[in-house]
């Protein structure tokens, strides 16, 4: 398959991977795509779907607006943002890609479809632009998951491309089964064969440098996570929960009295780092996609967990051959399945992030190439169904509490598989398959529309007691 660490990876800002990183990405690639904008004279971007019902509560509005001005995931500074939109707001014009100015206002140039969706995913989305000579030049995008964006048609075509790209690489597969069978056959593991396959698109320093960047970025996200209190944006007053409970730990740490410690306090810790990032992904702050930003604290907070509590004698070679695992298990899930809730529910998004870091874990620790197939089942076998139904369209309840369970189970799955021989009942082709027919006849309400579940019930309840 054609796909890099670095695309299940990729630095962005929250709250969304799917309704912020990649409708601005799309929004820009429109107008890069389109050329020189002298004769442009109006733009306007009309949101489908999930994008439409969601789309407030993910940042969609914002998003697309940033990326007709040019911005990108990965460069815009998430403190400036609101200064900016505000900026287009008063003027009431942007200039697109930041050069050509034309009238503009939220109200008027974003259009939202709340009850019809595109054909080929849930979250579509079309951008016009109007010309001096009356003419009118539109494209339709679909962000499907994970920050990855394709144009309407697109996906024969990325068959094809994919297939001869995957001729290319040293072990090309679509499958576990062929990964593992690669394995027998070479010697490797499952972390060295990505390497092998990654350095034939780049040098094995620019590969170690990417993922080294990308910790990094994880372990700041983690870190301001920690330490940042007060309420999250949105409407639901949801209070940051992360820190103070990080300086209650911290305080009962240092206490000569560990009378109330509890044995689960390790565990609580990792709850606690995934916690952090999602706090932060809610708020609008520098994330990583792993895959997604709805999922972007488990792989960060089982990796410090790897990195601070298993003591590893190489932590840097450690945390490398996590993620290039890590990556393995979400290239299949991707490919075979979906990391999108709005096509498969959280399954796609929580337990595919679980099993990927179970995967990683176990290749940290030294595990069998078996040894991380069977943690990497476990992880989405028991997240099969899970639902998403982010109360508000805001990616906080439960959002941000499953990313914490979600890092414990993925441990949970690790540990299993590293105390057996790597047999087990169930293939993880076989659970990936599961998973996507799963998502196929779960209810659309169920997949990050916010019309069922949780946000249902208990915007109920909330309205019965006023």
């Amino acid at each position: 398959m054609d796909m890099s660490v670095f695309d299940l990876f990729k630095i962005g800002i929250g709250p969304s991977s799917s309704h912020t990183v990649g409708p601005m990405a799309a929004a820009r690639r429109f107008l890069v795509e389109y050329g020189p904008l002298d004769q442009v004279v109006g733009v306007e971007a009309a949101l489908y779907g999930s994008l439409a019902l969601t789309g407030v509560g993910h940042a969609t509005d914002k998003a697309v607006i940033l990326g007709l001005m040019g911005e990108t995931p990965q460069d815009v500074a998430p403190d400036a943002v609101d200064s900016k939109l505000a900026a287009i707001e008063a003027a009431g014009e942007i200039a697109l890609l930041g050069t050509h100015v034309v009238p503009f206002t939220a109200a008027t140039g974003l259009i939202w479809h709340k009850s019809e969706s595109l054909p080929e995913h849930p979250n579509g989305m079309r951008f016009t632009l109007k010309l001096a000579d009356g003419s009118r030049v539109d494209k339709v995008y679909y962000s499907i998951g994970g920050g990855f964006i394709r144009e309407a048609g697109e996906a024969q075509a990325e068959a094809a491309v994919e297939s001869a790209a995957s001729a290319r690489v040293v072990f090309p597969f679509d499958t576990m089964q062929q990964l593992l069978a690669h394995g027998v056959e070479s010697g490797l593991s499952i972390p060295e064969m990505l390497r092998a396959n990654e350095c034939v698109k780049r040098s094995e320093t620019e590969l170690n440098e990417g993922l080294d960047r990308i910790w990094h970025v994880m372990r700041d996200c983690i870190a301001h996570g920690l330490e940042t209190t007060g309420n999250l944006p949105g409407g639901l007053n949801v209070k940051r929960r992360a820190a103070k409970l990080w300086r209650l730990a911290q305080e009962a740490k240092a206490s000569d009295n560990r009378a109330n410690d509890l044995p689960h306090d390790a565990v609580h810790l990792v709850s606690l780092y995934a916690m952090a990032v999602n706090e932060e992904n809610a708020a609008g702050g520098r994330v990583v996609t792993a895959p997604t930003n709805g999922a972007a604290g488990i792989i960060p907070a089982v990796l410090r967990y790897y990195a601070q509590d298993c003591r590893p004698s190489d932590p840097v070679g450690g945390v490398r051959r996590f993620m290039l695992t890590a990556a393995a298990i979400g290239m299949l899930c991707k490919r075979n399945a979906s990391i999108s809730g709005a096509e498969v529910g959280c399954q796609g998004e929580v337990g595919v992030a679980c099993a990927m870091a179970a995967a990683g874990l176990v290749a940290a620790l030294g595990g069998t190439n078996e040894q991380i197939e069977n943690a990497a089942e476990i992880g989405i076998e028991h997240h099969l169904g899970m639902t998403c139904d982010p109360i508000g369209g805001l990616v906080q309840i439960p959002c941000i509490e499953r990313n914490g369970m979600g890092a414990v189970k993925a441990i949970t799955a690790a540990s299993l598989a590293l105390k057996g021989d790597g047999t087990h009942f169930v293939s993880l082709d076989e659970v990936i398959e599961t998973m996507r027919q799963t998502g196929a006849d779960m209810q659309d309400k169920y997949k990050e529309t916010s019309l069922g579940g949780l946000a249902v019930h208990v915007i109920t309840v909330n309205h019965a007691a006023c």
